[in-house]
């Protein structure tokens, strides 16, 4: 099979093209062999994101033959300047910027049409029909074959295991009791799973193209964040029923923005979106009173102005300015701070959202994965650390003074930073490099990388989860043929090796839904 062509950015820039008697290619077929399978054969999007204009905002034409000749580091897409002509390259640059003969409407009546209800709530068992801990189990996302299975974190035994949609992306969401997952497709699709019955409770296709999902801390409302179209669609908990489609675009309307990602933050009774081409972060209150959020001056002397207007809810949108747009956020643990970064990297900028401004900058040279920090006390002082998706480094910032701890050097860039409350140890990949065999353990006192695990010589080990009660880490070996690995926490020895499809995450419940701080939420 070809290795698909996983374009992130837009191609746009000529390549230098010695052979100049080359005549065009044919790009739509070129696209048809190379990209078709990451983005869709209608360029909507797979696991890679839609290649429509729409949906290429933010392009830097500099960039283009680089991306595609070359690879870019922290995605799956590989270089092909050895496969590809400079023709071929060029015109798949220009045949990803051009318009589709019609952009498929995507409201809320083509939402419905796709909406089915599986398992209405009066066919859901009071109790779980399995034996297992109900909050010890961990959700495990094959990519391999696009299976989730369903895994005893006390037996480490599989008891149930059923297809998922194309892609999964961005990780399960749990209602707060537990009981309930919601899954997130690439290509819009939402799926619910009742975890006591083991079954499908509803689907809806909720956009095109999509980044991830959020549900509230009532367990009411899911908000799903999508790349094309332009929006954020608000579903009910209870069936996947739409109940509010918001256009993503500036104060104006004039400018659309694609959805980075959607969040939840518990403790303000609120989602936070982040927008990837315009300079804003919005708060959107899921309570059904919201606080008024206004939408211009309070006071205006003007002849004839009205003062002290408000957004109409519900869900009315609370803008904070930014000075630029920012991609990947952490919070701190009572929500009242977020820190973000730059697709360009360097730096992260704080943005407290009470006063809702940005309050500081640290310099965080790379491309810090924020998404992917944990935090802890350490001496004392609250620090959050994150890995880096460009450079072989974990940054340690102290969350009161907002200054860099330290930096802690590792093999090479990697995705995914966990922990656990009952553990000393922090464990980060290194997908990124030639190390991507490679899991380090570092002190999460000493800020010392105490140990360098090669659990498979040669194979992907990514991504660690850990038990409930922080006793067992969980770790991805991410190949076709792979294997979760179960690792006594604390001595690292190896526990039980389950073989599995190219997992890419799994996420326990109970760490989930009491926001754990050495995972991600």
């Amino acid at each position: 099979m070809r290795a698909a062509i996983c374009l992130a950015v837009a191609l746009l820039a000529a390549w230098p093209d010695p052979a100049s008697a080359q005549q065009p290619a044919d790009a739509a077929r070129l696209f048809g062999e190379h990209c078709a399978q990451c983005h869709g054969v209608d360029r909507l999007g797979g696991t890679g994101p839609a290649l429509v204009p729409e949906a290429l905002a933010r392009l830097r034409p500099a960039d283009a033959v680089a991306v595609i000749g070359h690879g870019r580091q922290q995605t799956q897409m590989p270089g092909f300047a050895e496969r590809l002509g400079a023709s071929e390259i060029a015109a798949l640059a220009g045949y990803i910027r051009s318009p589709l003969a019609k952009i498929p409407a995507w409201g809320v009546a083509e939402m419905l049409r796709t909406h089915v209800v599986a398992r209405p709530p009066e066919t859901l068992p009071a109790k779980p029909i399995h034996s297992a801990d109900p909050l010890n189990l961990f959700i495990v996302v094959e990519a391999g074959d696009s299976h989730v299975t369903i895994l005893d974190g006390d037996r480490f035994e599989s008891i149930a295991r059923f297809p998922s949609r194309f892609a999964l992306h961005g990780g399960p969401k749990f209602t707060p009791d537990g009981r309930f997952v919601f899954f997130a497709s690439r290509d819009g699709w939402i799926t619910k799973y009742d975890l006591y019955a083991l079954d499908v409770v509803a689907e809806i296709r909720a956009g095109l193209n999509t980044r991830n999902l959020a549900i509230s801390a009532d367990g009411g409302t899911v908000m799903v964040g999508n790349y094309l179209p332009h929006s954020v669609a608000i579903l009910s908990a209870d069936d996947l029923k739409p109940i509010k489609l918001i256009d993503a675009a500036d104060r104006a309307g004039k400018i659309p923005s694609r959805i980075s990602a959607v969040y939840q933050a518990a403790p303000r009774n609120s989602f936070i979106v982040a927008l990837k081409d315009i300079p804003e972060l919005w708060e959107i209150s899921w309570l059904a009173k919201p606080p008024p959020v206004f939408a211009g001056m309070v006071h205006n002397w003007e002849e004839g102005a009205v003062e002290g207007q408000t957004e109409k809810g519900p869900f009315p949108i609370r803008r904070i300015a930014l000075s630029q747009p920012l991609d990947d956020f952490f919070f701190d643990s009572a929500y009242r701070n977020v820190v973000g970064s730059a697709r360009d990297g360097g730096k992260a900028v704080v943005v407290n959202l009470d006063v809702g401004r940005e309050i500081a900058e640290v310099a965080m040279p790379g491309l810090p994965h924020l998404g992917s920090g944990i935090s802890w006390v350490r001496e004392g002082r609250p620090v959050m650390a994150s890995p880096n998706l460009r450079e072989g480094t974990v940054s340690v910032i102290d969350v009161k003074s907002w200054s860099l701890v330290a930096r802690v050097a590792t093999l090479g860039p990697g995705f995914f930073l966990r922990s656990h409350e009952n553990t000393r140890y922090a464990w980060v990949d290194n997908a990124f490099s030639r190390d991507r065999d490679a899991i380090q353990i570092i002190d999460k006192e000493s800020l010392a990388v105490v140990r360098t695990l090669r659990p498979e010589p040669g194979r992907t080990a990514s991504h660690v989860e850990f038990s409930r009660d922080g006793r067992y880490a969980l770790l991805s070996i991410a190949e076709p043929d792979g294997a979760l690995l179960v690792i006594d926490a604390d001595t690292l020895a190896p526990v039980k090796r389950l073989p599995m499809r190219k997992p890419s995450g799994k996420y326990n419940v109970f760490n989930k839904i009491t926001r754990s701080d050495g995972t991600s939420h």
